[in-house]
């Protein structure tokens, strides 16, 4: 060997490796907490047994307090989206809303959309607006600015979407625009068995800076509608004799 070429000191050596080395702990960092978050929307099913629709749009539930654990509360906005199962079923959508992802532009066509058991049905005599279903959001489009996102969208009566869940989303909508705060958003269809329809969906809500003083609200929504019976099979209907 030519003792002319010398290696360079050991610690200089090692000191290239430092920059590539803390660059790829920040991307893991990163990739470690967007995968919590998509793990804990795929994995968040609340299980409870649903009283009984007596005619209310909505009930509170776990003394409407939302289920959100103390790890979970940032002010980091963001919106997560669950995979359609093998139903093409939507899941929990989950979000930390926020004024900079509310939509500033107007809302979009989401006529292309069908959802699990969506069916094209009319009952005029019974239904005000004519229309049994609605593509319901399951993030309002006027919280996260998500229009034609299949993962959001699930087939909905007028009368959860309307009755049940638009008060929540926009006393959530109200209180983001007064006090430019965050707020904690889950969404959850919940499903019996292989049903195409969800029963109805589990609406959380927590406002983050001022501890829930502001929002804080935990409800389950019915989907049914008044004077019409439906399948949750498949999302046939009909009107009740």
């Amino acid at each position: 060997m030519n003792e002319s070429i010398k290696r360079k000191p050991a610690h200089q050596r090692r000191g290239r490796w430092i920059l590539p080395t803390l660059l790829a702990l920040v991307l893991l960092a990163f990739l470690s907490v967007q995968w919590a978050r998509q793990n804990r929307a795929l994995s968040y099913q609340p299980s409870f047994q649903i009283p009984a629709w007596e005619g209310q749009a909505y009930i509170p539930w776990n003394e409407n307090k939302p289920f959100f654990q103390e790890n979970e509360l940032t002010t980091q906005a963001y919106a997560s989206y669950s995979e359609l199962d093998q139903y093409g079923r939507c899941g929990v959508a989950t979000a930390c809303l926020s004024k900079e992802l509310m939509p500033t532009g107007e809302r979009g066509y989401i006529g292309m959309i069908k959802p699990a058991g969506w069916h094209t049905v009319k009952y005029p005599e019974q239904i005000e607006d004519n229309y049994l279903y609605n593509r319901c959001h399951l993030i309002a489009w006027c919280l996260a600015g998500e229009n034609a996102n299949e993962k959001n969208l699930i087939t909905g009566t007028r009368f959860m979407n309307v009755q049940g869940m638009l008060p929540f989303e926009e006393q959530v909508a109200g209180y983001i625009e007064k006090t430019g705060h965050h707020v904690m958003y889950r969404v959850t269809p919940i499903y019996e068995d292989k049903n195409l329809l969800a029963t109805g969906v589990l609406m959380e809500a927590f406002s983050v800076e001022d501890q829930g003083e502001g929002i804080c609200f935990c409800v389950f929504c019915y989907n049914v509608q008044p004077g019409i019976a439906i399948d949750y099979r498949t999302g046939e209907s009909h009107v009740t004799e």
